[in-house]
């Protein structure tokens, strides 16, 4: 009985206290800045150093690329199996570029584990969905076009 009245005394003590709680699917949470979310990715700046891929513990990253009649290599594929990618981060870190980083979009729930397996052209979506989201983050050029993620971002 004690212990009853203990636990009714928790709850009536909380009653008068603000909500924290959000309704989620209507309200979405504002995640900070570093929050390590999907991969985005730029295919104009990846130089397939293949260094995303050797640094991954699961070995999720495959990527592939020709060298162009300017002599540089250009990006074929990029693909990420999202269904063993433990979102470390390292490859963010890696990448000379910075071709790749981390968005805050975390929903990939699915009933098939084929649709984990994302290619760069959905990454590159991301990356375009998480510019229009988040304007104040990223600095503009005279033309108006994207030219890097604010300082205070990188590290």
């Amino acid at each position: 009985m004690f212990g009853f009245m203990k636990g009714l005394g928790v709850t009536l003590r909380q009653l008068p206290k603000k909500k924290v709680t959000l309704m989620y699917p209507e309200q979405k949470p504002v995640w900070p800045e570093r929050f390590r979310g999907v991969h985005r990715f730029i295919p104009d700046l990846c130089i397939v150093c293949n260094q995303c891929a050797r640094v991954c513990p699961t070995d999720c990253i495959s990527l592939s690329g020709t060298r162009g009649p300017d002599k540089k290599m250009r990006i074929d594929t990029y693909d990420i199996n999202f269904d063993i990618c433990i979102l470390c981060s390292l490859c963010t870190d890696v990448c000379p570029t910075e071709s790749i980083l981390m968005s805050d979009t975390f929903e990939l729930a699915t009933y098939s584990r084929d649709n984990l397996y994302l290619d760069m052209h959905w990454l590159y979506e991301n990356e375009l969905a998480y510019e229009r989201n988040h304007p104040e983050r990223f600095v503009k050029d005279a033309e108006g076009n994207v030219e890097s993620e604010k300082a205070g971002d990188a590290e």
